[in-house]
């Protein structure tokens, strides 16, 4: 075993959350590590960026690549009913800037995460990539680094008063700490896969995210990309999607396909590639968003039901806030996890307002049409939580929505753990 020294911050993760503390950071001058499992490029799953992460990728500096980069320009989102009849598309452009929040993107996550991770590189991060933390190194109720192991079979400890977890939904720090916290309700399937040639929508729509009904309250996301691929999938109830026992995920794919028109014809041109991806226990939560040398980020902080697509966006930004966060701890010389509750309280704010959309989706007597029929004043309000304007006061709009469909209350979680003395 080796002991590699000491950093200023050790980031758990290179995906988005960790490629982005890294970044800001570096940026900052601070001496940061991150340490990622696999090498990059890799596949993984969530391509579509909602308007509002226009403001992270432009205080990393990246909205130039973005806008120069082969990734589909997204400008708009649809709803499709089970008889294949599609919703106007709403265009970002009609409530918000053109020139900037407006468009948006849809990623192939290998080309967009390995994008981000150079970033951090340029900007001065360390980044060691195939190299896995086993854990946490615990020195009187403080976390001061980790211990990882490298593809050779090497241990080292790198250590720093600060460590983010950043590994996505694996969520290493919430887990190994006992502070992960399912949903109380958002608890879905999902399987998806991947088409080339499939049908796209003509012009401005080609980009268009499509969400499109099937039974029981699941839906299918249809999110076209670069090179002519189209990333779509089911999510729904478990127990739906393998009634009469089928539990293949190719079977479950093409039966519910079957039940919505609209995805059958799209993809009827096209030729299904790849393996098939099933994931469940969609949304979860940390207790606690830290202690004593460890903050969590993104996901291992909370990862909500991706029907609206906040994922990147809750990624970036807690990345961006985290970095900020900790270089105002590194300038005090104060890693107090009292420090970090205004950047947890900001993050579940946001969670909690998306989250509540999420339940009136999946509410069988709620629907948005029918809100925006009775409550024209509202639209607005639904459409800027929808597009990832997630902190600022909804108290009209849920007490609205509580009219038809159950509002869930805040869950009491995100407080950093502050060690008795």
């Amino acid at each position: 075993m080796t002991d590699n020294g000491q950093y200023s911050a050790v980031i758990i993760g290179g995906g988005p959350a960790g490629s982005a503390a890294g970044a800001i950071l570096a940026e900052h001058g601070h001496r940061v590590l991150i340490l990622e499992r696999e090498k990059f490029p890799r596949y993984h799953i969530g391509e579509s960026l909602i308007p509002f992460t226009f403001h992270p990728l432009q205080r990393l500096g990246l909205i130039p690549k973005m806008k120069s980069s082969n990734f589909v320009k997204k400008y708009s989102v649809q709803f499709v009913q089970p008889n294949g009849k599609a919703s106007q598309p709403f265009y970002f452009f009609m409530r918000y800037d053109r020139d900037s929040v407006a468009q948006t993107w849809q990623v192939l996550r290998s080309e967009f995460d390995e994008m981000l991770l150079n970033h951090a590189r340029n900007k001065g991060a360390q980044v060691k990539e195939e190299i896995t933390v086993k854990e946490l190194i615990w020195e009187d109720d403080r976390v001061t680094g980790v211990r990882a192991q490298d593809k050779k079979g090497g241990i080292t400890n790198y250590r720093a008063p600060i460590t983010l977890d950043c590994t996505g939904k694996e969520a290493f720090g919430a887990v190994r700490n006992g502070w992960r916290v399912r949903d109380p309700y958002l608890n879905k399937v999902a399987v998806w896969t991947y088409y080339k040639g499939a049908k796209r929508d003509p012009g401005i729509d080609e980009g268009a995210t499509t969400v499109a009904f099937v039974p029981e309250k699941g839906w299918f996301w249809y999110i076209p990309q670069h090179e002519d691929m189209v990333s779509v999938g089911v999510v729904a109830e478990g127990k739906y999607l393998t009634r009469g026992g089928v539990k293949d995920p190719g079977q479950i794919f093409h039966r519910e396909v079957e039940q919505n028109l609209w995805i059958k014809d799209h993809l009827a041109c096209g030729q299904q590639v790849g393996r098939y991806y099933l994931t469940s226990e969609y949304s979860f939560h940390a207790r606690h968003c830290g202690t004593e040398g460890l903050l969590l980020v993104g996901d291992a902080f909370a990862f909500l039901d991706p029907v609206f697509s906040s994922g990147l966006m809750f990624a970036l930004k807690s990345g961006v806030l985290a970095g900020d966060a900790i270089h105002e701890a590194l300038l005090a010389g104060d890693f107090s996890p009292d420090r970090f509750r205004e950047y947890a309280k900001t993050l579940r704010e946001g969670v909690e307002n998306m989250r509540k959309l999420v339940y009136a989706f999946y509410n069988p007597n709620f629907s948005f049409r029918a809100l925006a029929d009775k409550y024209p004043d509202l639209v607005g309000d639904v459409t800027d939580c929808l597009s990832g304007d997630v902190n600022k006061d909804f108290s009209r709009l849920f007490r609205a929505i509580s009219e038809t469909a159950d509002v869930p209350e805040p869950l009491p979680l995100g407080e950093p753990l502050v060690k008795a003395p």
